[in-house]
């Protein structure tokens, strides 16, 4: 068996094209492009280039971005008062803080000021409980992602045991509570979990999320099994053993070009929602 490709850049291209036909429509019809705002804090050149790629995404779709730089020193009050700003801003439809932040900055603070309205990044507290009751709101951006690549090729959820290997809570712990509520059962395992190798080998549905490379192996999937690696590492490496993985699952995301392109692609959708239920 050699697994299908889930084709992140494909299915990401098609999600683009139809944002930028609704951007196109909601600026003739409001009179201004539907706005991204992005929050950099500190220097971290990898933060820079992440920013840099999704306000180049926005120009391509037909969107506005306003980029507003803080330096390192910047406090947890400075922060949460320029986001709050952006949050009362008419003129701005969806806030981005790009994670991570300095230290000595409380980043759950600063995410929870960009209120539920304006978070498509899904970060906030009450998106989380959107997420998990299916309430109108905003996915975190790479666990939406992920639904939308598994329905574009029309892979079965419900009923599935889904296993997801890491707990974070912009990753982890919402594809789990997003794939729950899709009626698949899900286990949610950790590097710390015991029996680990176990646990995947019982999943129809990996999810690698965990930010270490290749600690999924690839015997450890059971044939047939639809795996998602949600992890980047240096050197293109994600959190599964590739070759090894595709040689047993069914459906395989590829490093890069997988979940990544879907996370860019989820954050545009949502800001155009953002901007729509605003301006209905």
């Amino acid at each position: 068996m050699v697994a299908k490709i889930l084709d992140g850049q494909a299915v990401a291209a098609q999600l683009l094209t139809d944002v930028a036909t609704r951007a196109a429509g909601f600026a003739e019809r409001v009179g201004r492009a539907p706005t991204l705002a992005t929050v950099l804090v500190g220097d971290d050149p990898a933060s820079h280039t992440y920013v840099r790629m999704k306000q180049n995404r926005c120009r391509q779709a037909g969107l506005d971005s306003v980029r507003v730089e803080l330096d390192a020193s910047t406090t947890t009050d400075e922060l949460v008062e320029r986001i709050a700003a952006l949050a009362a801003d008419p003129g701005i439809d969806g806030i981005l803080l790009q994670h991570p932040v300095p230290d000595g900055v409380d980043e759950h603070a600063a995410f929870e000021a960009i209120g539920a309205a304006k978070d498509v990044d899904g970060v906030t507290l009450a998106s989380f409980a959107a997420m998990s009751f299916s309430e109108p709101g905003f996915a975190s951006c790479t666990p939406g992602g992920i639904i939308r690549l598994l329905d574009a090729y029309d892979l079965p959820l419900a009923g599935r045991h889904a296993v997801v290997v890491g707990r974070s809570r912009i990753l982890g712990k919402p594809v789990g509570m997003l794939l729950l509520e899709r009626d698949a059962t899900v286990t949610f395992c950790h590097s710390r979990t015991v029996d680990l190798a176990d646990r995947v080998a019982e999943a129809d549905i990996v999810v690698a999320a965990v930010g270490r490379p290749e600690l999924v192996r690839g015997d450890w999937v059971k044939p047939g099994a639809v795996v998602v690696d949600a992890g980047y590492n240096p050197g293109n490496v994600g959190d599964v053993e590739y070759d090894a993985a595709a040689a047993r699952a069914s459906w395989i995301t590829p490093v890069p070009g997988g979940v990544g392109p879907m996370t860019i692609a989820t954050l545009l959708a949502q800001t155009m929602d953002g901007a729509e239920r605003r301006h209905p």
